[in-house]
Order: structure tokens, then sequence, then C-alpha cells
């Protein structure tokens, strides 16, 4: 693979992951649900209507 093939690769790779996780934030507000994140080094739990 080239250079700029691997690039392209990478940015599908993490617009994939953005996709994603839209999608679960999404789906936890319709179902009322918690995410657990991490922010600065601590574990929290978040209710995905606060996202």
């Amino acid at each position: 693979m080239s250079e700029i093939e691997i690039k392209q690769m990478q940015e599908k790779i993490n617009a994939g992951i953005l996709l994603a996780r839209k999608r679960l934030i999404e789906k936890t507000k319709k179902e009322g649900g918690e995410l657990v994140i991490m922010r600065e080094g601590k574990i929290l739990h978040v209710k995905a209507s606060e996202i």
C-alpha cells in the first residue's frame, strides 16, 4: 500500500468510529440510558441526554 492509500484508509476508519459513536449516543438517548466515559483519567457515568 502506498502512503496515500494508507492515509485514505485511516480517514475512512476515523469516519466510521465517529459514526458509530454518534449512533451509540443517539440510541442510548432514546433508551434513557447512561454511558461510561473517561475524562481526565477519571471514569464517569453520564446520562446520554447530557452529551
